[in-house]
């Protein structure tokens, strides 16, 4: 079982799913959010797109909508991403939106309206700054060639600014349940700074890209199949993040997207061994939701609202088997089986599970499994039965993971003594 906090920041395992939004200058001519330095775009020139931001299809209720309607139970904005650019008026520098025809505090108008719905706030905010002239900018990973015109590099006075913008984001925009750094290049170790942030708002959870270890970690794009032979179950609070496009996080015209069978079993994976799920879409110029990724978030929605049982109050249980084809979560004596690769055939087998459920479900049809405990040839040399699930319709709903539920009266002891060891095939 994962360690909780024990305060009011145990939100965190009760919403899994969020929602990422990269939002900012680079929407506007929608290549990808590092277009300034993927392109080696002049600083003079990219700034100039400050004079075309005007957003103004940007809802944040609309947006909110979206992510309810989805199951998602809380959203991250960038309000600073790698270019400089602050989606909120910010008094440390004028490369913000409230100079643009725009005029209007991106950042405020989404913590209002999450505040008002009771929707969760996150924050992302990048280390890394190609704009602000203190920034030492050496050609580091996601980093300027070197200074340009104008610049003084100056670590010193560049965390200064840094932790007054940081300050206000804490300060002016009322709870913040999650702060997401990112980029923080040169390595910098500084406590200090994420304590800052926990006095301004108790209930806050920090990432782990930060200046410290913060609160959680937060794998990338860890969507492979052969991740179900890894660790069984996060060893610390973790939040996942992906996007739905393969090639941006932020809004790209001619993106190519993940199908959503991809995705759901991505999701699937890290929902089932303890994580959250960040799930990312890039708003476009206008500020509005791309259609395509619009539907690809219902889409997936669809399945969790069918399969959520199987993550709301469950702990990652996949140590009761030694099938590495699939992950297990529990509630109680409940079981949820998790087919998290596309199945190889119609059938799991449970070893050394020897207990026929009372009831087994699929919880993406509501129909019955046939299930059986018996000797399996495969495992002859066990020479023991094991619980077999069997005749299940992998076929017809090829595209999305598949969930089992279940109930047993008790589930056996030994099933626990599986925990820890690996198996062979």
């Amino acid at each position: 079982m994962l360690q909780r906090f024990g305060d009011g920041r145990d939100w965190f395992f009760e919403q899994r799913f969020g929602l990422f939004l990269h939002f900012g200058l680079y929407s506007i001519d929608g290549w990808h959010e590092q277009d300034q330095w993927r392109r080696a775009i002049p600083a003079a020139d990219y700034v100039r797109r400050a004079e075309r931001f005007n957003p103004t299809a940007y809802d944040p209720d609309a947006i909110l909508d979206l992510a309810e309607s989805v199951g998602m139970g809380y959203v991250c904005l960038t309000t600073k991403h790698h270019d400089g650019f602050c989606l909120w008026d910010t008094a440390q520098t004028d490369y913000n939106v409230m100079h643009t025809p725009y005029g209007k505090d991106i950042v405020k108008m989404l913590a209002d309206a999450c505040h008002r719905r009771g929707f969760r706030l996150g924050l992302y905010y990048s280390i890394a700054d190609w704009h602000q002239p203190n920034y030492p900018n050496e050609g580091r990973h996601h980093e300027l060639p070197g200074p340009k015109e104008g610049d003084a590099p100056d670590w010193g006075r560049y965390l200064a600014f840094l932790k007054a913008q940081v300050r206000e984001l804490c300060t002016d925009y009322g709870e913040v349940s999650e702060f997401w750094w990112d980029m923080n290049v040169p390595e910098h170790r500084d406590p200090s700074v994420n304590a800052m942030l926990r006095a301004l708002q108790p209930s806050l959870l920090i990432n782990d890209r930060g200046f410290d270890d913060g609160d959680f970690g937060t794998p990338e794009r860890e969507y492979k199949a052969d991740a179900v032979k890894g660790s069984l179950a996060f060893a610390r609070p973790t939040e996942a993040c992906n996007s739905v496009g393969t090639q941006s996080w932020g809004f790209r015209r001619d993106e190519d997207y993940y199908t959503c069978r991809h995705l759901i079993e991505s999701m699937d994976m890290i929902l089932a061994r303890g994580g959250n799920y960040l799930l990312n879409v890039g708003p476009d110029g206008s500020g509005a939701i791309p259609e395509e990724a619009s539907r690809i978030l219902t889409r997936i929605g669809a399945w969790y609202a069918k399969t959520r049982e199987a993550f709301d109050g469950c702990e990652p249980a996949s140590e009761l088997t030694e099938n590495r084809k699939v992950l297990l979560t529990r509630r109680d004596t409940t079981l949820y089986v998790h087919l998290a690769q596309p199945a190889a055939s119609t059938a799991v087998v449970l070893n050394p599970i020897r207990e026929r459920p009372q009831r087994a479900v699929l919880l993406n049809t509501g129909e019955a499994v046939e299930t059986a405990v018996e000797l399996v040839p495969a495992l002859f040399q066990r020479k023991q039965p094991c619980l077999r699930l069997r005749n299940l319709p992998v076929e017809q709903h090829a595209d999305e993971t598949l969930v089992v539920r279940l109930d047993f009266e008790t589930l056996p002891a030994e099933a626990g003594q599986t925990a820890g060891r690996e198996f062979e095939g």
